[in-house]
């Protein structure tokens, strides 16, 4: 038996050593190797000459201290040809990610896991949408796209797997058959769709709304979704000499009760991990001053886009010059692109600057289609059956078996639910006071068996990038909106300002005209009483140029005028940051100069605290303990300026979060609960007169009816008591704002698999920063989920028309996305900051900055 056990021992000696060596072979193999020999593999060559076939001429590439190239050819075909082609130095695992999103090939490069999100993006129809895009481009748009091809292809010629990025080092071990292809210009077309949908707009309200009428009452509900307020600002003040017009919103009287849109919801969701959630900050500030306000006498304009967090950022920055400016090469144009596109998205050129916000419209519903129980291949529409489109999608999986799908569609769209199945009011018919939902509302019966199909603009076949390409080189306000007018979707607000010190705002897209209803609730899909008949026409979509205010703001918040006879939408940003902004234009101590607005950008003051906070003085708490009365010291003696080293913002947003739930989550379902942001605003602004309303009440309770007042100390309690447990009983040790809310830049892919040696390779942070919610300095976070950054400004821009040389930006991460590379994350502690470095546009200037100067030859 001595024996036996010796052997055992040694045994498992010997196979706790091998683990050892295995583990300490793969610490070595992530944390010294691929950091150090494979990573620098990738890293590009950015001096000296490189002959390339396919060049009309000579390219010269100046890449500045912050790694940016600015590029100089002679023709219009080199300019994009060198664009693709640095695109791929520095960003091309991003490209290949984006289009393997964009055409629903996840599972090409991934594996298995992929298979149902692949299975969404097709049934979406990206890919086939881009496809009919492409054959409709003009000759111009074409040569553009076909040009960026080729560079990018001359990259990839001599160049693969480790060379291209140390990701395909990993990706090797995970998914060792998968193969590079070349690029194809439908991958750049593809990134529109993806876009569309990170900015889409409404279908998850419609979707809430319609669960939350299985337990609301429709008066209830409009404190969950308030209208816009009126003293919050709107983008365009005016549409004519005292024109008025209602628009005509009758809903439909259905009975959502047993309405499932789970599988929708589940769906929608599958897309989250690869191109972020849809948060309620996913918008932008924007605004444009005019030289009457100004220290130069001259615009400024301003922007910065609210985008997921990610690594490495969703921009890349880039200078694109002409050498002599002719009709055939029509471009000086510097700014932001997105790495798989030609051009520049937003930015300047040597006449016009543009902006980006987000509008967005309503133009997503979702249509109850009735299916036919005797055949499961027809819908009704109009009292007659008609087939479902359909049409086989195949999905190939690296290392597996392919697997085929049908997609089914309507004269709707596409039908993304998965059920057939009912469900039940929210609710216990035996209770004496249950009213199903139909009998409270009057509404009618669904279908004994159903599915749901989405009508959505971006599934017609148009691309943005032929408007942004007609910004890149337009001179004037006639000619931005004549490019404009081809910018369907995903609308953005179009923020203007030139060299002759015009400024202008223009919305664009196709927005619905809807027969009957607001787009606010999914609709009846078998009669055409519901369907869209049109689109608002262009010229009478908002505009305004030189408006005598002297400045144009817009940050998310309601476009049109109160009496414009269109509707946009129900659903707009509630205007906290538009306020917030225009509070700081009007109360300017001086000229505004550029030092202020950086100051605007990082303004960090939450108006939700200057809302929530006064409340306190009709309150009485008499037993708070000594801890909760410093708690409220904090609070009634703030600032509300969420800095990065307050810890009353810290104390602040803790008690609103406890708040927030406390008064809304015990009558919302679990998959409806509060995340915070100007929804919530607008719902509390609404309470708060109110301190016997429904809502304050906490359900959870028996024999006691709760109101404001108790909701508000139990809240504080609550955060004293978290404070305490988790920092300890001594203020003192309580954590800053920056402590709790800090951003981690993760890569997309690898950066979320879960194995942190990978993770450690990509992701980077955290990082302190200020601002939150609903804020100016918009550093998004959920309540429910965490105080971490989940969205933010993915990059800030001042272009002064003084002296475009002066201008100045940041984005989010570095310009390169090689980790390891010096610039995969030198941006990131000026960006959290709220720092800026020179947004070059001189040649001499960016000379003199220059570390790399490379030549292309054909």
């Amino acid at each position: 038996m001595k024996t036996f056990k010796k052997i055992m021992g040694r045994l498992l000696l010997g196979v706790l050593i091998i683990v050892l060596v295995l583990a300490a072979g793969a610490f070595y193999y992530f944390k010294s190797y691929l950091p150090g020999t494979v990573a620098q593999q990738s890293f590009p060559q950015t001096d000296g000459e490189i002959q390339l076939a396919g060049l009309d001429g000579e390219v010269n590439i100046y890449r500045d201290a912050m790694g940016i190239p600015h590029i100089y050819a002679e023709t219009a075909h080199d300019l994009f040809f060198a664009q693709g082609y640095v695109h791929a130095q520095d960003r091309f695992w991003q490209m290949d990610s984006w289009r393997h999103i964009g055409s629903g090939e996840l599972s090409e490069m991934f594996g298995e896991g992929q298979v149902e999100t692949d299975a969404f993006l097709r049934t979406l129809g990206w890919r086939k949408t881009a496809e009919a895009e492409l054959a409709q481009l003009d000759p111009e748009s074409l040569a553009i796209l076909n040009a960026y091809t080729e560079g990018v292809n001359a990259y990839l010629k001599d160049h693969g797997d480790t060379a291209l990025s140390l990701e395909y080092a990993v990706l090797g071990l995970l998914s060792p058959d998968y193969v590079i292809e070349p690029w194809e210009p439908v991958h750049s077309l593809t990134w529109g769709k993806a876009m569309a949908w990170d900015l889409r707009g409404n279908m998850g309200d419609e979707i809430e709304r319609a669960e939350l009428l299985k337990v609301l009452t429709p008066e209830q509900l409009a404190y969950i979704y308030p209208e816009y307020p009126k003293d919050h600002p709107v983008i365009v003040n005016k549409i004519g000499e005292g024109e008025t017009a209602s628009v005509d919103t009758q809903t439909p009287n259905l009975d959502y009760s047993s309405l499932n849109l789970d599988a929708i919801t589940y769906n929608a969701s599958l897309l989250d991990p690869v191109l972020g959630p849809l948060g309620d900050g996913i918008g932008s500030n924007s605004w444009a001053v005019s030289g009457t306000l100004t220290d130069t006498g001259m615009p400024y304009l301003v922007n910065d886009p609210h985008l997921g967090i990610q690594m490495p950022s969703i921009w890349y920055q880039v200078g694109l010059h002409c050498v002599e400016k002719t009709e055939a090469c029509p471009y000086q144009v510097a700014g932001f692109s997105f790495a798989g596109v030609p051009g520049v998205v937003i930015g300047h050129n040597d006449r016009i600057a543009w902006g980006f916000t987000n509008v967005g419209p309503d133009v997503m519903d979702l249509y109850i289609e009735k299916v036919n129980p005797e055949n499961p291949n027809q819908y009704e529409f109009n009292g007659e059956w008609v087939d479902f489109e359909s049409y086989e999608e195949t999905i190939n999986i690296v290392g597996g078996e392919p697997i085929t799908m049908t997609v089914l569609k309507t004269r709707h769209g596409p039908v993304i639910s998965s059920t057939y199945g009912l469900t039940k009011d929210v609710g216990d018919p035996e209770d004496k006071e249950f009213v199903p939902f139909k009998d409270r509302v009057g509404g009618v019966e669904l279908p004994e068996q159903y599915v749901v199909a989405l009508a959505w603009t971006a599934l017609t076949p148009s691309t943005p990038f032929e408007a942004i390409w007609g910004f890149d080189k337009a001179q004037n306000w006639e000619e931005f909106r004549e490019a404009a007018s081809g910018f369907h979707v995903p609308a953005q607000n179009l923020l203007y300002a030139d060299v002759e010190g015009n400024i202008g705002y223009q919305m664009p897209g196709d927005v619905p005209i809807r027969k009957n209803g607001d787009g606010t609730l999914p609709v009846p899909g078998w009669t055409d009483e519901y369907d869209w008949v049109g689109f608002i026409p262009f010229e009478e979509l908002p505009y305004t140029f030189n408006p005598e205010e002297g400045y144009i703001v817009t940050a998310n918040n309601q476009v049109n005028p109160w009496d414009y006879p269109y509707l946009i939408t129900k659903d707009w940003d509630y205007g906290y940051r538009a306020q917030q902004i225009v509070n700081r234009i009007e109360s300017a101590p001086g000229k505004i100069d550029k030092a202020y607005l950086q100051s605007m950008q990082g303004d960090s003051t939450d108006l939700n605290a200057q809302s929530i906070i006064p409340v306190w003085s009709e309150i009485e708490y008499a037993d708070a303990t000594a801890n909760e009365a410093h708690a409220l010291d904090l609070m009634k003696n703030w600032d509300t300026v969420c800095n990065a080293d307050s810890q009353a913002c810290a104390v602040f947003e803790y008690f609103w979060w406890n708040l927030d739930q406390n008064t809304l989550n015990d009558n919302l379902p679990e998959k409806n609960s509060v995340s915070g942001g100007s929804q919530n605003f607008e719902t509390f602004r609404l309470l708060l007169p109110e301190p016997d309303n429904f809502f304050w009440d906490d359900t959870t309770t028996e024999d006691v009816v709760e109101t404001r007042n108790d909701i508000f100390i139990a809240s504080l309690v609550e955060t004293v008591s978290q404070m305490e447990d988790q920092y300890g009983k001594d203020p003192a040790k309580w954590p800053r704002w920056g402590e709790l809310h800090t951003a981690t830049f993760e890569n997309q892919t690898l950066g979320k698999s879960g194995v942190f040696l990978i993770e450690d390779l990509f992701n980077r942070g955290p990082f302190e920063t200020s601002g939150g919610q609903s804020i100016v300095n918009a550093t998004g976070w959920d309540v429910g989920t965490g105080f971490f950054v989940d969205w933010l400004p993915s990059m800030r821009m001042i272009v002064d028309f003084n002296n475009l040389n002066d201008s100045l930006t940041v984005h989010t991460t570095g310009q390169s996305g090689h980790a390891y590379h010096p610039h995969y994350i030198d941006m990131a502690p000026l960006w959290a900051g709220v720092e800026y470095y020179p947004m070059w546009w001189d040649q001499d200037s960016i000379i003199a900055d220059a570390e790399g100067h490379l030549v292309l030859k054909p």
